[in-house]
């Protein structure tokens, strides 16, 4: 069986992945012409510290990206949503689909192309998910439980011939719920570890190559009436803007990259609110034990 079920680590760090890739700038050497931040200093704070804002206007690029990355890594929760626009985006949603030879041999019609995931550092998460081929799923995970919610078109691209309309109509808004111990669950639960995607932050700041890539501060600005800096940079042929709270602490609040045709916009939000506890009921909910039986007729 095709899909989310067969196990591929990239699909298990996908979310990850986009987070890495928007933070791919934050660790590069910046160029700024205004270094006045970096005086009058007195217990890590400035002069621009003191006043209304945040102090990060007055830094240089460097310096801006270096507090953001701190604040994403030091974080607890956080609420991420990426999606992605472009040829990536959709693909043939038939599970039995070559990918075009024009595209990315590693980009199918199951891989996510967007999600909006609210997670924490002890794996719980909520949110939802949608495929390059246009199916879509919600998912919940609190502590080793895991519930998830495919819609009609995820088991008809999923599961091949009638059997795909079957399990459509058997699970129809409803719940398949297990524990990570579940294989078919296992993976699909993987992006709900914040831990993880800080550590692959982390990592990916270590083995930088700095060669090439420059970070500039742009003007103040507003995203979404947050008042925010920009930080632009181009990295492996894309260009990315970073956008840092100026208001508050200098949270990274929204990362858009453009290059060859496809664009992924992440954004940063809700940074240490507790994941919602709630999870589905029972009487909303099938066993992945049922799903398994269904998957053996196959």
């Amino acid at each position: 069986m095709s899909g989310v079920f067969r196990g591929r680590t990239s699909r298990r760090r996908a979310l990850g992945g986009a987070a890495v890739c928007a933070l791919a700038l934050l660790a590069v050497p910046g160029c700024s012409a205004d270094d006045d931040g970096r005086k009058d200093r007195a217990g890590g704070t400035t002069a621009a510290d003191r006043r209304d804002g945040n102090g990060v206007e007055d830094l240089s690029a460097r310096e801006i990206s270096d507090r953001a990355k701190q604040e994403l890594l030091d974080a607890k929760s956080v609420h991420i949503a990426v999606r992605e626009t472009g040829a990536d985006a959709t693909r043939d949603a038939s599970p039995d689909a070559d990918p075009s030879p024009d595209s990315d041999a590693d980009i199918e019609a199951d891989d996510p192309t967007s999600m909006d995931l609210t997670l924490d550092r002890d794996g719980n998460c909520v949110g939802s998910m949608k495929m390059a081929g246009g199916a879509s799923l919600e998912l919940v995970k609190r502590g080793d439980k895991v519930w998830m919610k495919p819609d009609e078109q995820f088991w008809t691209t999923q599961i091949p011939g009638g059997e795909g309309e079957a399990a459509a109509e058997i699970f129809k808004n409803r719940w398949v719920h297990g524990t990570t111990g579940d294989a078919m669950l296992k993976d699909i639960a993987g992006v709900c570890d914040l831990g993880e995607i800080q550590r692959d932050i982390a990592d990916d700041s270590a083995d930088s190559d700095d060669d090439g890539k420059t970070l500039k501060k742009g003007e103040p600005t507003t995203q979404d009436g947050m008042p925010v800096i920009p930080l632009t940079g181009t990295d492996d042929g894309k260009e990315t803007t970073l956008y840092v709270a100026t208001e508050g602490k200098p949270y990274l609040v929204k990362a858009v990259e453009k290059g060859d045709g496809d664009d992924t916009t992440t954004t940063f939000s809700a940074y240490d609110e507790p994941v919602p506890t709630k999870t589905p009921s029972a009487d909303e909910s099938v066993d992945v034990s049922k799903l398994q039986e269904q998957l053996q007729k196959i």
